[in-house]
């Protein structure tokens, strides 16, 4: 699955939740992989515990929110522990090149960190479409114009936490694209996953990249970003 090493997210507002993060997981079974150590801040970023913007004189128009687990995570085939998930390096590649804040979406009841617990809690999930509770307070998205959404895929579509997400805060009119980080099934059922939720947002192209691979995703990365009008 996910790398072994992670990407400072650098030089954007990082919006922090409470609790450990969560990250990619990607198998046969859970077919994704995922990112994640703490939220980090950059040398002129700042945080807050009320999930809101606390540099007002430079505010972004574009919130990237992610979530992402570390731990025992799918690598080709056998299994790999990361001290950082595969979305969240992905998430800060994305942060060095773009003008954005960041959010990170944290589990109120944190994933294991072990391989299989992760997977049979997710598929329990899925199976009830159940809506995972987040830590922390949720970012306020009335200054933004576009939200770029970060997950892993676990069997086949993101993780029930971002549906959480995404019917928690008000994406009417918004652009959102996605981008997720993944094992063997690329993008799965994202679009479609989203679609669903019914949010009033304008769902746009997507990104996938192979979490195994995701150090070395830059030049997909860019095309998606120069593509979306983004960079």
């Amino acid at each position: 699955m996910p790398h072994d090493h992670g990407h400072p997210l650098s030089r954007r507002t990082v919006l922090r939740g409470a609790g450990l993060a969560a990250a990619g997981l990607a198998a046969a079974a859970l077919a994704a992989c995922t990112t994640s150590p703490p939220a980090p801040v950059g040398p002129s970023a700042t945080s807050t515990s009320t999930g809101t913007p606390v540099n007002p004189s430079s505010r972004s128009r574009v919130l990237l929110a992610y979530f992402s687990r570390p731990g025992e995570n799918y690598w080709y085939g056998d299994r790999r522990t990361l001290e950082t998930g595969n979305t969240e390096v992905l998430a800060g590649m994305i942060s060095d090149r773009i003008d954005c804040d960041v959010y990170r979406i944290e589990a109120a009841d944190p994933y294991s960190d072990a391989y299989d617990p992760t997977v049979a809690r997710n598929s329990e999930e899925q199976d009830a479409d159940a809506r995972p509770a987040i830590a922390g307070a949720l970012p306020d998205l009335t200054q933004y114009d576009t939200v770029l959404l970060g997950s892993p895929i676990w069997n086949v579509q993101p993780p029930m936490i971002m549906a959480t997400f995404v019917e928690a805060i008000d994406l009417a009119g918004k652009d959102v694209h996605p981008f997720v980080t993944y094992a063997v099934s690329g993008l799965g059922s994202t679009a479609r996953f989203y679609r669903d939720l019914d949010t009033g947002a304008r769902l746009r192209d997507g990104l996938a990249v192979q979490g195994e691979e995701v150090a070395d995703g830059a030049a997909d990365l860019d095309q998606w970003l120069s593509a979306a009008g983004l960079a």
